[in-house]
């Protein structure tokens, strides 16, 4: 069994945020929560715990809800190892190892973890990274290839600063001898602060072998300190999702122009244009083609369904070889059905639209159940709300709705009824027949426009 610790008290103020720093924003989700995710996907995780200290009821809020996850607070924040000390009542005393991460250091990986405890054995391992520029890191001290130490920064020599290897501060901990050594732990450093990395020459003195695993990519152990490595991060990990996709078959027109803010499942032969922004969860099938400049959250588009430009899909369902847009949006609640048509300027909200139905152009429809093969007019409006209340328009099979038409709900419309342009609903229109609204047409003789008057 498996403790997590997970350290996320900083303030971060090189962020010049009052959001605190591990809730920064990576690809859509908080830089805790891809933690936390990570977390969730470990094999035989005993108790999860989460250190809080800036802003503590903030993150605690966000944490809530999370099984087997519990905050404790630091405060004062006097260091990584008081971090742990303050964690320490809160673990299963009966776990082999605690794992302590980094709420700041988001995309570390589930199988960088598992290679870090299969090093680790029945003893204890840390994550190392070797950087061209290691300035800031604490460094590794090796003697005979064996971990000795690590030195921080501020309290490393001038020889010691040229070592390149250094600690991601993502270690495994042998959790029967940690209680022991963080009682041992001084604030006798330039920071005045207990490091959770003098654990490292404590466990040397007694004995216990330190072993060490490398992350496979770079970014898993990229620490986040300022809105400037935020962005270098979100690019970092955009392209990787990008590489993922196209290595899985996916066409990317540019990989550089693409944001995947959640989880992103393709089929196959899918088409993504520039620019395009999806967030949550989105289900693309089989032949889908994406175009440049739309937002899609939280949405399933079916096999062989176009997307055209600058079109809006929010938590909406979109059935097989349908189209959209270019500049249509689809709100919550909108369910198309196959080969559905929808065209520009359209807006679609809490609304089931039947088979192979056409809504071209300008056109709103909200709170309406549409059967098949229905033909919307430019310029319709379904009126369902009164100010209050909201209310349903029912359209059976085969209707057509001439352009410039009301519908005033709750109202239904027949099976195969026509309803002429410029009309205005507030009736039932029978099935198979022409029902419209307008006023006769008149020409008023000898009319004049006004005129500007002189002054």
């Amino acid at each position: 069994m498996l403790n997590v610790v997970i350290l996320a008290a900083g303030q971060g103020k090189r962020m010049h945020s009052d959001l605190p720093k591990v809730l920064q924003p990576l690809a859509g989700k908080p830089m805790l929560e891809h933690v936390l995710d990570t977390v969730a996907g470990l094999p035989n995780v005993a108790k999860t715990v989460v250190v809080v200290g800036h802003r503590a009821e903030v993150v605690k809020a966000h944490v809530e809800g999370r099984a087997g996850v519990e905050c404790v607070l630091q405060e004062p924040q006097m260091g990584t190892g008081h971090a742990l000390q303050c964690a320490l009542p809160a673990l299963d005393a009966s776990a082999e190892h605690t794992l302590v991460l980094l709420g700041d250091v988001p995309l570390v990986q589930p199988e960088t973890i598992a290679r870090l405890a299969e090093v680790a054995g029945d003893s204890m391992a840390i994550l190392t990274t070797v950087l061209r520029n290691p300035t800031g890191y604490g460094r590794i001290l090796r003697q005979k290839g064996r971990i000795v130490a690590i030195v921080e920064q501020k309290d490393a020599t001038e020889g010691q600063k040229q070592i390149r290897e250094v600690n991601t501060g993502i270690m495994l901990l042998p959790t029967a001898r940690l209680a022991g050594w963080l009682s041992e732990l001084k604030a006798s450093n330039a920071q005045g602060e207990y490091y959770l990395t003098d654990v490292i020459g404590l466990a040397v003195r007694d004995g216990v072998r330190i072993n060490s695993a490398r992350p496979r990519r770079s970014f898993e152990v990229e620490g986040v300190n300022s809105k400037t490595q935020l962005a270098r991060l979100e690019g970092i990990w955009q392209d990787h999702l990008a590489e993922e996709l196209t290595d899985a078959g996916v066409t990317v027109i540019d990989p550089s122009r693409l944001d995947i803010r959640g989880k992103l499942v393709c089929g196959k032969d899918v088409v993504i244009d520039v620019g395009v922004v999806f967030e949550g969860r989105v289900e693309l099938g089989d032949g889908v083609r994406v175009g440049p400049y739309c937002v899609i959250r939280n949405a399933v588009i079916g096999a062989g369904s176009v997307i055209e430009a600058f079109s809006h899909i929010v938590e909406a369902k979109v059935g097989a070889q349908a189209r959209i847009g270019p500049y249509a949006r689809l709100r919550p609640g909108a369910e198309l059905a196959d080969e559905v048509h929808v065209g520009n300027f359209v807006e679609i909200k809490k609304s089931v639209i039947g088979h192979a139905s056409k809504i071209n152009h300008l056109s709103y429809i909200g709170d309406t159940d549409m059967g098949a093969r229905v033909n919307i007019g430019a310029g319709t409006i379904t009126c369902n709300y009164d100010g209050v209340n909201k209310f349903r328009t029912t359209i059976g099979d085969d209707a057509f709705i001439g352009s410039d038409t009301q519908l005033i709900a709750p109202v239904t419309v027949g099976a195969g009824a026509t309803l002429g342009a410029g009309t205005t609903l507030a009736k039932d229109a029978p099935a198979g027949e022409l029902t419209l609204s307008r006023a006769p047409q008149r020409t008023v003789a000898g009319w004049q426009r006004p005129s500007k008057k002189q002054a």
